[in-house]
C-alpha cells in the first residue's frame, strides 16, 4: 500500500512537470520593485562573503579624521578641539563622496566577468540591476557617517544642532552621494578596467575635495581661488552639512544641495541607462 501511494505521488509530480514544460503560458516577469530588491540582496550577499571591502567605510574614515585633526588642527585653528568642530562635517562629506566610486568599480567588474551580459538577457526591468546596487551603497554611506560621527563624539565633537541636526546632515549627504554615484556608474560602463576608473575618480575628486571648504575657511584662500571654492558642489554640500550639525543651516543652503543633486541625477541617470542598454 505504501509503495502504491509513493508511486502515485511520483506520477503526479511527473504529470505536473510535463504540464509546466509543455504549457504555452509564460510566467509573469517580476515587478520593478521585486527585481530591484533582488539585486540589492545580491549586493548585500557580496558584502557578507567579502567583508574586507567594507574597510573603506570603517577603517579609512577613522584614519582621515585622526590624521587631519591632530596633524593640522593646531597649525590651522590653534586648537585641535576647535578645529574638530569645523573639520568633522567637512571630512564626513569628503569621505562619503569619495567612496561613491565603488559603485562604478563593482559594475565594471560585472562587465568584465560576463555577469553583465547575463543580466541583460533576463526578462526584468533593466535598471533594477543598477538601482539595487545604488540602494545598498546608501547603506555603506550611512555606515561611514555613523562611524565618523561616533568617533567625533569620542574626540570631543559637540554639534550645536543636536540629534535633529545630525540626522538632517546625514540625509543631505545620502541624497547627494546617491546622485553622485550615477557619475561613476556611467564611467564604469565606458572604461575598460577598474584601474582606469580609479585613476579618473582620483583626478576628478582631488581638486573637488581639497580645493573646497572641507579643511579651511575660504576666506583664508587667495581671492582668485575663492570663486571656484564657492561654486564647488563639495563646498556647497559641506556648508549645508556643517550648518545643519551646528544649527545654523539656511533653507537656501539645503535647497542648493537638492538642486545640484537633481541636476546630476537628471544628466547621468538617463545617460547610464542608455549606456547600459546599448553596451556591446
Amino acid at each position: 500500500m505504501t509503495d502504491f501511494i509513493e508511486q502515485s505521488g511520483t506520477r503526479m509530480k511527473d504529470i505536473e512537470l510535463r504540464e509546466s514544460i509543455a504549457s504555452s503560458k509564460r510566467p509573469k516577469p517580476p515587478s520593478q520593485l521585486a527585481a530591484t530588491l533582488t539585486f540589492a540582496t545580491r549586493a548585500l550577499l557580496r558584502i557578507k562573503h567579502v567583508p574586507e571591502q567594507m574597510f573603506d567605510v570603517t577603517v579609512f574614515p577613522i584614519i582621515f579624521l585622526l590624521m587631519f585633526t591632530y596633524l593640522f588642527g593646531g597649525a590651522i585653528a590653534g586648537s585641535t578641539a576647535e578645529y574638530l568642530q569645523f573639520l568633522l562635517p567637512g571630512i564626513l562629506v569628503m569621505t562619503v563622496v569619495q567612496i561613491t566610486m565603488y559603485t562604478g568599480i563593482d559594475l565594471n567588474n560585472d562587465i568584465r566577468k560576463g555577469i553583465f551580459d547575463r543580466f541583460r538577457t533576463l526578462p526584468i526591468w533593466l535598471p533594477s540591476a543598477l538601482i539595487g546596487s545604488l540602494l545598498v551603497d546608501v547603506i555603506r554611506y550611512s555606515m561611514a557617517s555613523v562611524i565618523m560621527i561616533g568617533l567625533g563624539f569620542a574626540l570631543g565633537f559637540r554639534p550645536e544642532g543636536g540629534m535633529l541636526g545630525i540626522v538632517g546632515a546625514i540625509l543631505l549627504i545620502l541624497v547627494f552621494s546617491f546622485s553622485f554615484s550615477w557619475i561613476w556608474t556611467a564611467l564604469g560602463l565606458v572604461v575598460r578596467s577598474e584601474k582606469t576608473l580609479m585613476m579618473l575618480s582620483f583626478i576628478g575628486m582631488m581638486p573637488l575635495t581639497f580645493v573646497s571648504n572641507v579643511f579651511v575657511d575660504p576666506k583664508t584662500l587667495p581671492s582668485w581661488l575663492q570663486g571656484f571654492v564657492e561654486i564647488n558642489p563639495i563646498s556647497i554640500l559641506a556648508t549645508a552639512v556643517r550648518g545643519s550639525m551646528h544649527g545654523i543651516a539656511t533653507a537656501e543652503q539645503v535647497v542648493w544641495v537638492g538642486i545640484i543633486s537633481l541636476i546630476i541625477t537628471a544628466i547621468f541617470a538617463p545617460l547610464t541607462i542608455y549606456l547600459y542598454r546599448n553596451k556591446e
